[in-house]
C-alpha cells in the first residue's frame, strides 16, 4: 500500500511535531482539531520548529518552506479525512473522548485508511472495535520525533501482520527507529520505565523531601541532562501526566495525581499553555545560572 496523505487528529504538541515531520518527509498532511486556537498554535509552532531546524542545519530552508506548504489545517473532521491513507490520533488521554473520536473516524474515513493511535498509556484494543476496522488498527506511538526518534508499533490481537510491516517501513521513512512491542503493554517500553521515575520525583515533591528545582538539578547534574523530571513533565503535558498517574493506585501516585490536578484545574498544562512547574518560553531550568 502506498501512503501519500497522513491525517493528524489532535493538534497538540506531539500531533504538531508528527505532522511536521511527515511533511518534511514528503507526505501531504491534514491536521484536525476541534479548537481553532489549537490549530493556530500548531501552525505557529510548526513555523518556529522549521526555523530552528533550518538554523541548526537539520534541514535546508527550501525543505522547510515546501513542508509547510504540504500541511492543511481544519476544524472539519470529514474534510480532514478525505483521501487520507493513514491516521495518527493524538487526542486527550481520556478513553471516553478517544472512543467518541474513533467511532466518528470509522464512519467517515476512506475504506483503505490505516488507523493508528498515538496513545501513551491506553491500549489499541480499547478502540479497535469501535473504529469499525480492528484489523487495520494499531498503536503507532511517537516520542519527541526530532530528538527522541523512537516510534513504538504495538498491535492488538486482531491487527493484520501486513499493517505491522507497513508501519515499520513508514517509521523509517519518517526518520524514526521503529520498535515492535510483541503484545499490548500499557506504557510500551520507555514509558513503563519512565513512570517509575515520575513516581519517584512525585514522591520526593509531595513528601516534602525537596522542591521542584532541587529535584531537577540533582538529575540534570548527575546525568548531564538538559532537563529534569519536572521540566520533562511540562513538555509531556501536565494533563497527560495527570491521566497517567490517576490510573495508578499506590498512595504516592495518588498524592502526586492530586497535586497535578491542581495545576490542570488552573490551566497550567506545561509548555503548551505557557506555564506548568516552570514558566515558558524561557523556563528557569534553561537559564545559564540554573546549575550553579
Amino acid at each position: 500500500m502506498n501512503i501519500n496523505t497522513i491525517g493528524i487528529i489532535g493538534a497538540g504538541n506531539l500531533g504538531t511535531r508528527i505532522g511536521l515531520q511527515a511533511a518534511i518527509s514528503g507526505y501531504q498532511v491534514n491536521v484536525y482539531d476541534i479548537h481553532e486556537k489549537s490549530l493556530n498554535r500548531s501552525q505557529s509552532s510548526m513555523k518556529k520548529l522549521v526555523d530552528h531546524l533550518t538554523r541548526s542545519k537539520q534541514i535546508v530552508e527550501e525543505e522547510g518552506i515546501q513542508a509547510l506548504g504540504r500541511i492543511f489545517f481544519s476544524q472539519n473532521l470529514k474534510e480532514t479525512l478525505q483521501n487520507v491513507d493513514l491516521i495518527s490520533e493524538s487526542v486527550t488521554e481520556d478513553p471516553d473522548i478517544k472512543t467518541k473520536v474513533w467511532k466518528e473516524i470509522g464512519e467517515n474515513a476512506p475504506m483503505h485508511t490505516i488507523f493508528t493511535t498515538n496513545t501513551s498509556y491506553l491500549l489499541p484494543s480499547q478502540f479497535a472495535q469501535v473504529s469499525g476496522r480492528p484489523e487495520k488498527f494499531c498503536a503507532f506511538h511517537f516520542h519527541d520525533v526530532f530528538y527522541s526518534r523512537v516510534v513504538d508499533i504495538m498491535p492488538h490481537a486482531g491487527t493484520s501482520t501486513e499493517i505491522i510491516g507497513i508501519l515499520e517501513d513508514l517509521g523509517r521513512k519518517l526518520n524514526q527507529v521503529p520498535i515492535l512491542i510483541k503484545k499490548e503493554n500499557s506504557g510500551y517500553i520507555f514509558n513503563t520505565l519512565l513512570i517509575a521515575w515520575i513516581d519517584a520525583a512525585g514522591r520526593l515533591l509531595t513528601g516534602e523531601i525537596a522542591e521542584v528545582e532541587a529535584i531537577d538539578k540533582s538529575w540534570m547534574v548527575n546525568f548531564g541532562m538538559s532537563a529534569g523530571p519536572f521540566g520533562i513533565l511540562d513538555n509531556v503535558g501536565l494533563d497527560t501526566a495527570w491521566h497517567i498517574t490517576t490510573a495508578r493506585r499506590n498512595p504516592a501516585s495518588r498524592a502526586f495525581a492530586a497535586l497535578l490536578k491542581t495545576y490542570v484545574d488552573e490551566g497550567k498544562l506545561g509548555t503548551k499553555s505557557g506555564e506548568g512547574f516552570y514558566t515558558y518560553p524561557n523556563p528557569r531550568y534553561k537559564h545559564e545560572d540554573f546549575l550553579k
